[in-house]
């Protein structure tokens, strides 16, 4: 299989089935986000509820496009990708694989909703520094500006979610002050008895909507993550997309060429003067290359990864440049230089389908098991009184739209800790601050802050356990 011999083989079929298994743990670690109102406020019967759910998180893998899953994989830089030793790449992905699935089962044992996003991306970063001690080790081991870039969407994505549900609270207390509604509204679910109509199909709508953006999210980085071991154990299959039409490039890799031209050279840093002469040098293999390509399978073998290579050092070489102010280029121009090199790198920013449906599936049935622990978390330990339907509505909705906006935008969010965040927004919007349960919310900012530092630390050593070994 992929011309491995048969030791390698089960090792990467057991890499894409922990992959699946990583998938499988997410959903069922992040079923609780989406269900727990429907669930707590009696809208839907538990069984009903996370059927709906894993089917919209299905929905939503397909739905979500590939934007997410990218910015997994260029988390590290193509070069720590591949090893001419394939047990090497076979240490970065057993390490973050179980890296990912053990913190994320620890944290669900003890029902603290812990993002996974965090723990993948963690696991990620850990493998690449480890990777940066090595002797070998040459340039950047983790993409820095993309894992800046990451860092700012999960700091940022909690603390909008907790700022715009108070907001979003207290519209709706004005909206409906002094009317009939105000005292169903705002009141505690009774027990075994379900909301009015319009209330059920508010929350059913609401849970919905997470359990779609979840899947259109979270399901990427599953995504993202089998496209790293595939990328990382057979390059030469995976290195570039075997159906994109070859016939695409040459013109935007003339154009790239063009406006690179105009760039004066003599006014740049030694660095920057390198980082240009090295993509100028790319082009040039790269419209040598696709100039009379048939089909992107036609290219050897052997051939392919450095392929892959050239594009992506090419666009992060000139995506460099541009941040230089000085760089004599007109607005227009610029902007014409960041669409062709997306266009370029449509080559190489792939999933196939087979890999989407596999995730897809996984993240599915993940998701209708073990969200008991976490749903009552989410609806009785993070705020004092219990949740009720404006408060679970109004997280909800903008978690959604939270998430909808972050996939939009290629930038993955922790579902878990925008939820929580947004749950813990309405119980200051309703109380004030003194409505929070601080054994919970500690807690759970706990989890936040030590699954970065733990799970890169674990990550790391875990690399450098397996290559040793191996």
């Amino acid at each position: 299989m992929f011309d491995l011999d048969t030791g390698y083989t089960l090792l990467l079929l057991f890499c894409l089935l922990a992959a699946c298994l990583f998938e499988f743990v997410n959903g069922f670690h992040d079923t609780a986000n989406a269900v727990a109102t429907v669930i707590y406020t009696n809208t839907l019967k538990p069984w009903v509820a996370v059927a709906w759910s894993g089917t919209w998180n299905f929905i939503g893998v397909f739905a979500g496009g590939i934007g997410v899953a990218m910015g997994i994989v260029n988390l590290l830089p193509v070069e720590t990708l591949v090893d001419q030793n394939i047990a090497h790449s076979l240490a970065m992905v057993l390490a973050m694989l179980a890296t990912a699935i053990f913190w994320n089962l620890i944290t669900w044992y003890f029902g603290i909703p812990c993002s996974s996003s965090h723990t993948l991306i963690g696991s990620i970063l850990g493998v690449g520094l480890a990777y940066s001690i090595l002797p070998e080790a040459t340039g950047d081991a983790v993409n820095w500006s993309k894992a800046e870039e990451i860092g700012l969407s999960l700091l940022i994505s909690p603390l909008f979610g907790f700022s715009v549900t108070i907001i979003l609270m207290y519209f709706i207390r004005v909206m409906i002050r002094k009317t009939p509604m105000e005292d169903v509204v705002f009141k505690e679910p009774k027990k075994n008895q379900p909301p009015p109509m319009w209330i059920r199909g508010i929350l059913f709508l609401t849970c919905t909507l997470v359990s779609f953006f979840h899947g259109s999210n979270d399901g990427q980085k599953g995504v993202g993550l089998i496209m790293l071991i595939l990328i990382g154990i057979v390059p030469t299959y995976f290195a570039l997309d075997n159906n994109f039409d070859p016939a695409k490039l040459p013109a935007s890799l003339v154009k790239i060429e063009q406006i690179t031209a105009g760039i004066d050279s003599t006014t740049l840093s030694k660095n920057d003067q390198q980082r240009l002469t090295a993509a100028r040098q790319m082009n040039h293999h790269l419209q040598a290359t696709f100039r009379s390509l048939k089909s992107v399978s036609d290219i050897t073998k052997d051939r392919k990864f450095d392929t892959r290579k050239d594009i992506m050092l090419m666009d992060n070489h000139l995506n460099n440049l541009l941040k230089n102010e000085e760089i004599k280029l007109s607005g227009i121009e610029r902007g014409v230089l960041k669409t062709e090199l997306k266009k370029v790198r449509k080559v190489t920013d792939y999933s196939p389908r087979w890999v989407i449906v596999l995730i897809s599936v996984s993240l599915g049935l993940g998701t209708m098991i073990g969200w008991k622990r976490i749903v009552k978390t989410v609806g009785e330990k993070i705020g004092k009184e219990h949740l009720t339907y404006a408060q679970g509505a109004s997280a909800e909705l903008v978690a959604s739209m939270t998430i909808g906006l972050s996939t939009s935008f290629g930038w993955p969010v922790s579902t878990t800790h925008v939820l929580s965040s947004g749950i813990a927004g309405s119980m200051v919007a309703s109380k004030g601050v003194k409505n929070l349960q601080p054994d919970t919310v500690r807690n759970i900012l706990l989890a936040w802050f030590l699954t970065l530092p733990v799970v890169m630390i674990m990550g790391g050593s875990l690399f450098l356990l397996f290559r040793a070994v191996f």
